[in-house]
């Protein structure tokens, strides 16, 4: 299992995981024609993708997905409460899912978890190819022990550290969005996204990836200086994904970036 990001933040957000047999699209929050070209990047076309999986109907995860879809044939993965959603009008090869459910896709194992977050019918998702276990938790206003459990014993997980206190409260967000975001159904503080780290079992987690930072109310910095005595950091190599570029290809079970294994390699 192999994990990459095309982007990561309020602009847009989409995560590729690949088995090597299955290629599967977590959210596709960027135009179509972005998307493409992100995946060129990446070595794939969008004809490549078995399936696109979408957590919630917020623009930043669904923008691109009826038009991507549609233009070629990707069948998409979402709750009723998502595609019910104008952002989703056009959509024509939906298949709905209910939170807690289990599904295949190929030869991947999915789970669509329930999150508290302001959306519709909102989820995230767990993924397994083999014995590896992936988890993407993004968009969720507070940890709830449902959220705990379900995303413990990863191997890998892309987890939300969306902002910070001050920097939202000085920001220059509207009063109402800034209550939204640091509500509990908004998005993830630094300390939060720490926090649930602490209460989760992350015994077998080799990667992690900080993702949805915001641009305005948050810095890398501000996140890593989170992680600050985590005890998962001896064993645990961080990535930030950013929003220009995401992140490039990840081996899962090799715990390395593809480009670290090419240079192994030769």
């Amino acid at each position: 299992m192999r994990i990459a990001s095309l982007g990561s933040g309020s602009k847009g957000n989409a995560t590729l995981v690949d088995t090597g047999e299955t290629l599967i699209l977590i959210d596709c929050g960027l135009p179509k024609k972005e998307v493409e070209d992100r995946l060129d990047l990446r070595g794939l076309s969008a004809k490549d993708i078995d399936a696109i999986l979408v957590t919630h109907e917020h623009g930043d995860h669904c923008r691109g997905v009826a038009a991507l879809s549609r233009a070629h044939g990707l069948p998409v993965f979402l709750t009723a409460g998502t595609a019910s959603s104008s952002k989703l009008d056009g959509l024509q090869h939906g298949v709905f899912i209910r939170p807690g459910d289990r599904f295949d896709v190929g030869d991947c194992h999915i789970a669509a978890e329930p999150v508290p977050h302001d959306a519709r019918e909102p989820v995230q998702f767990c993924l397994w190819s083999g014995v590896l276990k992936l988890g993407v938790l993004t968009d969720l206003g507070n940890i709830t022990p449902h959220v705990v459990q379900a995303f413990s014993d990863c191997d890998a997980l892309v987890l939300e550290f969306n902002h910070d206190p001050i920097m939202l409260s000085e920001g220059p967000y509207p009063r109402s969005v800034k209550a939204r975001v640091g509500g509990n159904y908004g998005h993830l503080a630094n300390a939060q996204a720490r926090l649930f780290l602490d209460q989760t079992n992350t015994t077998r987690l080799k990667m992690l990836f900080v993702a949805h930072i915001s641009q305005q109310n948050n810095a890398p910095d501000l996140a890593d200086a989170a992680l600050s005595g985590w005890s998962g950091l001896n064993s645990c190599a961080v990535i930030h994904a950013t929003q220009e570029t995401g992140f490039d290809w990840f081996d899962l079970s090799a715990g390395t970036s593809i480009t670290e294994v090419s240079a192994q390699a030769s």
